[in-house]
């Protein structure tokens, strides 16, 4: 696997938008009860670029990461991956665009048990109908270390080898977006930092897009920028994070001071 060569800044990718949220709304509940997870929320990311997500719990980080993968679908706004707005037809159509154009890491892995390491990898390709190649399959699975598993099952495996697996899983087809939720929430400090590497090394060796949802500031660290949200609203971002900088951000996002300082939308195309 080829070493990790510094960290691009989003000014820095050409090229069109891997992500876009335009006005995204998601109400859950209804009347009294009702409670907007996302409250229009527009974001734009480049392509080739690890973006990572935070905020409080209720924040709506987990339903952005949804809204983005088509697992949820939003009330309002529209959602685009590479320029083509995610289809607003029927639940099989919508699931084709998922797997032609999304890869998603878990928590959890959500590995097959009665599979091994490269049927499990596979998997989502014979879903969609696609032959998988045995030498990508392969391929992939050496660049994150894990080329003398094929054969063995996930409880043969490590969490953190198990969470290598479901990178693997979401690279293999090569899509055009990576969505990780808490990919390191379930992982030993050693093992999550490995996980981090192998995801930043897939952007920037790899060309791939990265969104995770974190709790982290560590783990955010890794991204080459950090969003934040509050009440379903973007509320600022850094670039360049570090565990302090995003530490300090988290802890004032309730400031008004703090937040009339600080950028609350990252220039669309930035």
């Amino acid at each position: 696997m080829s070493a990790f060569r510094g960290r691009k800044s989003p000014e820095s990718v050409g090229g069109a938008e891997a992500l876009r949220l335009v006005g995204v709304r998601k109400v859950y509940g209804a009347a009294d009860a009702a409670v907007a997870a996302l409250d229009g929320v527009s974001l734009s990311l480049p392509p080739g670029t690890f973006t990572a997500v935070m905020g409080p719990s209720g924040s709506g980080k987990s339903t952005l990461l949804q809204c983005a993968a088509g697992l949820t679908r939003p009330d309002e706004g529209q959602i685009l991956i590479d320029g083509v707005p995610m289809t607003g037809g029927g639940e099989k159509q919508l699931t084709k665009f998922r797997r032609n154009r999304i890869g998603f890491i878990f928590q959890q892995y959500n590995l097959m048990p009665t599979l091994n390491v490269a049927e499990n990898v596979t998997l989502p390709l014979k879903l969609a109908g696609r032959r998988a190649d045995p030498e990508r399959t392969r391929t992939v699975l050496a660049q994150v270390g894990l080329a003398d598993r094929l054969a063995h099952r996930p409880d043969q495996l490590s969490g953190g080898q198990c969470q290598r697996v479901a990178i693997a899983r979401a690279l293999v087809a090569e899509p055009s977006i990576v969505l990780a939720d808490e990919p390191t929430g379930a992982l030993d400090m050693k093992s999550a930092r490995d996980v981090l590497s192998l995801l930043r090394e897939a952007v920037h060796a790899h060309g791939r897009t990265v969104v995770m949802v974190t709790h982290d500031p560590l783990a955010a660290s890794y991204a080459d920028t950090v969003q934040f949200l509050a009440d379903g609203q973007l509320a600022g971002w850094i670039a360049a994070p570090t565990p302090d900088s995003v530490a300090e951000r988290l802890a004032h996002l309730g400031d008004p001071a703090h937040q009339a300082a600080t950028p609350h939308h990252q220039p669309i195309g930035a």
